[in-house]
């Protein structure tokens, strides 16, 4: 395991194609790439990235996209809804091939308020089987990771899912299970055996801050990741608003590699 950043870190910060200067400039070589907006996906901002990626000698692990822009409607029974969603799932997929990366990083469908759901998972997991496979082709995997306002907001779905798609991976969210409030525990012990990705953030209540700066207990969390045999990158995921400039990054990224050394 070692620590690395996603580019989402720096939104509304630093624009996406100088994340990877800063990221080398920090320490950092080892990240996901968070593509903000659509015309990220292009081949011709994609491959320039690539180029980037490369003078600064950065391994992406993960590409993450602005889910809410298509995702949803990968799940949609609309003929014309589904492939225009697959559309712009396929300009993901290239990202994640040219830029090298094991894992696209997945949120699905969102939760709509005032709305009870009864999940058809024969149905969901024909469509996550489906866009496995697409994936595939790109030599990367798909990782669904938990958030607190999308289906998988309870372990209980993921059990459920992966039962139906056997190549779907996971992605534990620390302070998205906080925001679920439920122990991150309980949806490690169903992703377990899946796990391919973590995304740390610390918290106090509520608050999200910087690692070392909330109440979090980083040395037992990496101590439970390598006792299921998760041996991947650990990825800080913070909102910029939670931080005031870049040493504070400095000094959550020195803390955690302190947790890992004592873990």
């Amino acid at each position: 395991m070692k620590i690395g950043i996603s580019s989402a870190s720096f939104f509304n910060k630093e624009v996406t194609e100088n994340s990877f200067g800063l990221m080398k400039k920090l320490g950092f070589d080892t990240a996901e790439v968070f593509l903000t907006t659509f015309c990220e996906y292009e081949k011709d901002f994609v491959d320039d990235l690539e180029q980037r990626r490369l003078q600064n000698g950065i391994t992406v692990y993960s590409v993450h996209s602005l889910n809410q822009q298509f995702e949803p409607e990968l799940y949609n029974a609309n003929p014309r809804t589904y492939n225009d969603a697959l559309f712009f799932y396929k300009k993901l997929c290239y990202a994640a091939q040219a830029l090298k990366a094991k894992y696209y990083t997945f949120h699905g469908p969102a939760l709509l308020k005032r709305t009870v759901y009864k999940f058809d998972f024969k149905y969901l997991g024909e469509r996550t089987r489906e866009i496995c496979r697409i994936i595939g082709e790109y030599d990367a995997g798909l990782a669904y990771e938990n958030v607190h306002w999308t289906y998988f907001s309870v372990p209980d779905f993921f059990e459920n899912l992966k039962k139906e798609a056997p190549d779907v991976k996971a992605c534990l969210d620390i302070k998205q299970a906080m925001q679920s409030k439920l122990p991150y525990e309980n949806f490690l012990n169903v992703m377990a055996d899946r796990l391919v990705n973590v995304h740390l953030c610390d918290y106090d209540g509520d608050r999200l801050c910087v690692p070392g700066q909330g109440v979090f207990d980083f040395v037992t969390l990496f101590k439970r990741l390598k006792d299921c045999g998760y041996d991947g990158p650990l990825l800080m995921e913070l909102y910029s608003k939670d931080y005031n400039d870049y040493g504070e990054i400095l000094k959550g990224y020195d803390y955690l590699r302190e947790c890992l050394a004592k873990a």
